[in-house]
């Protein structure tokens, strides 16, 4: 079901960035040098579609580095929760060990060899057949 979903969003996504690639081939000069207009020396031509995807590619990046560092703090709480949980669990352990060794063994009547629990063995309260 996972993998029938996962195709139901990407063939579609695929298909629509293939048409925009298609329908932008056209070449643009992308110039990173603010001061010389006429000649600058920080340029590089590409196709536009290459130049929207790359722009949207480091916007996902910029933005997924933002939310990781955003939540660094509740990364770091969960690691010392995990840990304190992680040494109340063995502390548990011991304690359950302690306790298992100081209570004493509880006596067990034998019970009577042919009688089981509501009586003779294979019959019930009532005495029928189980």
């Amino acid at each position: 079901m996972r993998k029938f979903l996962t195709a139901l969003i990407v063939i579609p996504l695929g298909l629509i960035l293939a048409t925009f690639a298609v329908a932008n081939r056209h070449f643009v000069t992308v110039s990173f040098d603010p001061f010389m207009e006429n000649d600058p020396a920080l340029s590089r031509t590409m196709p536009l579609f290459l130049l929207l995807i790359l722009v949207a590619a480091l916007g996902v990046v910029a933005g997924g580095s933002a939310v990781w560092f955003a939540q660094r703090r509740w990364r770091r709480a969960a690691r010392r929760n995990e840990a304190d949980a992680r040494a109340v669990r063995g502390e548990l352990a011991d304690l359950r060990a302690q306790v298992a060794a100081a209570r004493p063994e509880a006596q067990r009547l034998p019970v009577p060899s042919g009688v089981g629990l509501y009586g003779p063995i294979g019959r019930d309260k009532q005495r029928a057949t189980l």
